[in-house]
This record gives C-alpha cells, structure tokens and sequence, in this order.
C-alpha cells in the first residue's frame, strides 16, 4: 500500500509533526442495498474518494477515515443493511468532532453520502459549535441534491437524475469505482412521490428492487462530469473560506 499524505489512518506520528494539518474532512457513508448494481457500501466509497479528491488539492487538509454506517432503518427491508439508531450516530459524529478540537483542528468538512445521515450531522455539528464556538464546521448533506445548481438543465434523462442507486449515483459509481460496478444488472424505478413536500417513507413502499430512478441511463462520462463539478465546487468552497480566515460574517457586521 502506498502511503497517502492526504489519508490521516496512513500518517504516522512522526509524519504528523513534520507536516501538521489544520482542516479535516470527515466522510460519512452507509451499509445497505444500492440494487443489484452497486456495492453495498456506495455511500461510504462515494464519500471517500470525492473527500480524497478534494483535500488533493487544498494545502493543509487531511481526510478522516468514512464512517461507513449510518441511519439506514428505513432501508432494513433489503439486505445488507446495517444501521445506527439517529442517538447513536448523532453521539459518533458529536464525538468524532470533539476529538478534532481536542487535538486543535478547528475547520471541519463533512462529505455526506447518505440521506439518512442528514438530521445527525446537523444535531452533532449544532451542539459541537455550541461547545466550542471557534470550531467552524460547514456540510455538504447531500451531494445529489446539489447537482441541480452545477449542472445544466436536461444532462440527466429521468427524475433529473435522482434515485438510490439511480442514473447519477451509478453515474459517479463508474467514474470513481468501475470495478465494483455491475451497470448489466441495473434497475430502478421511479416513485409517485408529491412535489414540495418530503414523504416519510420505507424504502420497501418505493421499489422492489432496492433502487429508485433509472440507473440504466447512467454512463462513466456523466460521472466524471458529476465528480468534476462536485469536486471543483467543494474547492471552490474551502478556498474561499481559507481567504477569509474562515470568518463567514457579513463586513457590514460589528464586533
């Protein structure tokens, strides 16, 4: 294994002297079902390579190993899920950030891969920054969502992409972990789902097959476009908040 400077688990202690870092991103996945033609562990791969990806080009940024279990009840219907209760993943991820401050690391990335993460991350980040208000803690809770912002209108073929294993999460799949990619197995289906409102559904009442969306519309050439834009996005991001000293206050505010 070569060792990756990006890769806090591969830095010994004396690498961590000889070049410490100041911001940490910390990926955050699942174990559950993506269909039959994505890997069980999507999420948490998904999240690790766009964080790898990222902290490549920012100096001074290293990146956590992925929590690879998250808030999957509403997918236990379907194998391999392994799921944290919201309390316990919420006291992981409250935990993970209390080790950082403890060790002087004060600027923090979350990289979320999966849904049910989403409502932790905001109670862990909320109470961490109320503990320590010098810590800065910002997320991207839902890299799928943001695609919508990044790309243009129609480069996806159906629901703009959207789906649990669908067009664009097996899209990104093939750009960063072809090898465990079966897009010859690949199916989905599009769910009734209202407009402006979030349905609090099982994933059993949506698909029978452990995807959503149409993942046989999913090419390696969208991918990479999607993990480009992500990935330029998220560097934008950090960099302008390295310029500013991390200080996201309006110029026109006192004190």
């Amino acid at each position: 294994m070569q060792k990756n400077h990006c890769e806090i688990q591969h830095l010994t202690a004396a690498d961590y002297r000889k070049e410490p870092f100041e911001k940490a991103i910390l990926p955050l996945g699942s174990l559950e079902s993506h269909g039959d033609h994505l890997p069980f562990g999507t999420d948490s791969i998904t999240a690790y390579l766009l964080a790898l990806e990222i902290a490549r080009r920012i100096p001074g940024t290293a990146v956590l190993p992925p929590l690879p279990y998250g808030m999957s009840e509403a997918y236990k219907e379907f194998s391999f899920t392994v799921s944290l209760s919201p309390g316990t993943e919420t006291a992981i991820i409250r935990d993970i950030l209390e080790s950082l401050y403890r060790e002087g690391i004060t600027r923090v990335f979350i990289l979320n891969g999966h849904d049910g993460n989403i409502a932790s991350i905001e109670m862990a980040s909320r109470t961490a920054k109320a503990a320590h208000p010098a810590m800065k803690i910002v997320s991207l809770d839902a890299w799928w969502n943001t695609l919508g912002q990044l790309l243009p209108p129609g480069f996806f073929e159906v629901w703009n992409g959207l789906g649990h294993g669908g067009e664009g999460e097996l899209s990104i799949g093939l750009a960063l972990f072809p090898e465990l990619c079966e897009p010859g197995l690949a199916r989905g289906v599009v769910p009734r789902l209202p407009p402006y409102v979030d349905v609090k559904w099982m994933f059993s009442e949506l698909t029978d097959c452990g995807a959503t969306g149409d993942p046989t519309k999913a090419t390696k050439e969208k991918g990479d476009r999607i993990k480009e834009a992500l990935v330029d996005a998220m560097v934008g991001v950090i960099t302008a908040l390295d310029e500013c000293g991390w200080d996201y206050r309006s110029p026109q505010a006192k004190g």
